[in-house]
């Protein structure tokens, strides 16, 4: 495993980590609050079939803050330019929550350094664009989620440092039912049965809003499906890589 690297494009700074080796590449992309590390069950059921590469966006994680909190776009940007100077061909991008927010992004303006698109439990579901209804799904999804849940997101918050609510509402600014229909990877919308951040409704409309889109759940599981128990969302992930 090589150790963690920082990349910087227009003033703003990723911490990529590199672990395996192989194809499919998979970059993983957390969502708000959170950091690379919390993906580490991930990253095990993964990391045998391909290499994966994990990121901290900037302000999370050990990435460190950038001047400006960035927009969706923004940092779709910055990994965009990471991937097209780092990362030898296209790879599968995994965003979980926001991060499927900034990995929508990537397909849709860097299309070339994406060949497929997973996005897991993503955010922001129109009919919830407010930071109270946003926070009060998170905050009852927390209540239901493991010990190991809680202690990983809690570290993670607490290292997002004091501009946490500007990145809120970057998030929350940003629609992704207006980039949907640009992109053309093929694409899974993953959700956990019990997801309330994202809703069944919502995951729906845009696997159909997709030009390549498909719906899949994990049983049993709620919004932080990939970081309590990756295994189930793994398996789906590595069956639609390898559908032709």
């Amino acid at each position: 495993m090589a150790p963690a690297r920082r990349f910087t494009f227009a003033g703003a700074t990723l911490v990529v980590e590199r672990r395996g080796s192989g194809e499919p590449i998979y970059v993983l992309i957390h969502g708000i609050g959170m950091g690379r590390t919390v993906f580490g069950d991930l990253v095990e059921h993964l990391g045998g079939t391909g290499e994966v590469v994990s990121v901290d966006l900037p302000g999370y994680g050990e990435a460190p803050e950038p001047e400006r909190v960035l927009t969706m776009e923004r940092t779709a940007d910055l990994v965009g330019a990471y991937l097209a100077a780092n990362v030898r061909e296209p790879a599968v991008v995994i965003g979980h929550s926001m991060g499927a927010q900034v990995a929508l992004e990537i397909a849709a303006r860097h299309p070339a350094s994406v060949s497929k698109l997973v996005l897991v439990g993503p955010t922001v579901d129109p009919s919830a664009r407010t930071g109270p209804r946003q926070l009060g799904r998170l905050l009852h999804d927390l209540a239901v989620e493991s010990p190991k849940v809680i202690v990983l997101g809690a570290r993670e918050y607490l290292r997002a440092g004091p501009n946490l609510a500007r990145k809120f509402r970057a998030m929350l600014a940003h629609r992704p039912e207006d980039v949907l229909p640009r992109v053309s990877a093929p694409t899974l919308v993953l959700r956990g049965e019990n997801d309330v951040v994202a809703p069944r409704e919502w995951c729906a409309h845009m696997a159909a809003a997709l030009p390549d889109g498909r719906l899949a759940e994990v049983p049993g599981h709620g919004h932080e499906t990939m970081i309590r128990d990756a295994a189930p969302a793994a398996a789906l992930i590595r069956k639609f890589v390898g559908d032709n």
